[in-house]
């Protein structure tokens, strides 16, 4: 299934939907994984811990928010799959970003760690059959989205947070 197959966009998460290419929700994530591998780690080591403004994620808070949103949309998309009826409990980002301490680990020990997290949900989504793409749950904001539309989802969350790199970023270089 492609990103037009998906039946209903769901708010907020749409920004980052619309950031993947109108490939299957396989190669979105593959694509992302290759985007991954590829990206510029020197560039990111030279970085540190240098922020755009005051309050703002160093590249390692990024990098960690990325692997800490994937763990917890690949649960989601699991109990969505398996029919769990319950709403998913929400997560405070920002809670996390100050409780995992990114800052102490290396930029490769991270991207490590996200490449395993991506592959662990490129294998996740292969088990899905279509049905289970299509089923839909509630967010903990009462928002709606597809197993389907997620993986899409994820694919663009990095996209994003790359945009922002290169936008905000890298002038700081």
């Amino acid at each position: 299934m492609k990103k037009s197959d998906i039946q209903k966009m769901p708010e907020y998460f749409d920004r980052y939907i619309n950031l993947t290419d109108d490939v299957t929700y396989i190669e979105a994530l593959e694509i992302s994984l290759t985007e991954l591998e590829n990206a510029p780690i020197d560039k990111w080591k030279a970085l540190g811990e240098k922020v755009y403004a005051p309050g703002k994620w160093t590249i390692k808070d990024m990098l960690q928010h990325i692997i800490d949103t994937e763990r917890v949309f690949a649960y989601r998309m699991t109990a969505f799959a398996r029919k769990d009826s319950q709403k998913m409990l929400g997560f405070d980002e920002d809670s996390y970003a100050n409780n995992a301490f990114a800052n102490r680990r290396t930029i490769d020990d991270l991207v490590e760690e996200l490449v395993l997290v991506r592959k662990n949900l490129i294998a996740l989504y292969k088990s899905f059959t279509p049905e289970m793409l299509q089923l839909e749950g509630k967010g903990y904001n009462g928002a709606t989205y597809s197993v389907l539309s997620m993986g899409f989802c994820m694919a663009g969350h990095q996209r994003w947070h790359f945009k922002v790199l290169e936008e905000r970023y890298y002038p700081l270089l």
